[in-house]
């Protein structure tokens, strides 16, 4: 770069709007590209420039030629201002993953929904232990089992009007064993 930047800097030091501009257009470019390698998103990055470019003009009467050249001084500026939005922007979302994992509403408590059905599970068969054994095969092959009357019957070996009666019996006797009311 053949222009002064150190010369523009003390010039935007002392209020010079248009050694700023001639600043801005030597340097925005540089200092744009800076911040889209840390950022990675061109509208973040060109805002970022902005704030960047912005702070260069607020703060250039503190830069010091002794301490390194304009345009290193003001990349920095650009570096630190990318870096502070990336870092910003990784809390947030940090934050908010944070939030969403502690107050996911659970649509059901696994647990107690296993717990439930074993309990039920339990309440079922101490209920079909309560059955005569009659019942208790009547019922089992009609409803673990799947069969309709007419099978259950000829499996058991009895007339179809016993078997039906057998289940009937045997649904009443667990449904009171069960403490379910009619």
């Amino acid at each position: 770069m053949g222009t002064d930047l150190a010369g523009l800097l003390r010039a935007s030091a002392q209020g010079d709007e248009n050694a700023f501009a001639q600043l801005y257009d030597a340097v925005s470019a540089r200092i744009y590209g800076l911040v889209l390698r840390v950022v990675r998103d061109p509208a973040q990055s060109q805002e970022v420039a902005q704030e960047a470019l912005l702070d260069i003009w607020r703060t250039s009467a503190r830069f010091d030629p002794a301490r390194g050249s304009a345009v290193s001084w003001m990349l920095t500026i650009a570096h630190r201002k990318a870096v502070d939005r990336v870092r910003s922007a990784q809390a947030s979302t940090d934050r908010e993953d944070t939030y969403g994992s502690r107050n996911q509403e659970r649509t059901y408590d696994e647990t107690a929904e296993t717990v439930e059905r074993r309990l039920d599970a339990q309440r079922v068969r101490s209920a079909l232990d309560s059955l005569t054994e009659t019942q208790r095969s009547a019922v089992e092959l009609a409803y673990l089992g799947g069969y309709t009357h007419t099978e259950v019957a000829s499996l058991l070996g009895v007339p179809l009007g016993t078997a039906k009666t057998r289940i009937r019996d045997g649904l009443i006797r667990l449904r009171d064993s069960m403490g379910v009311q009619s």
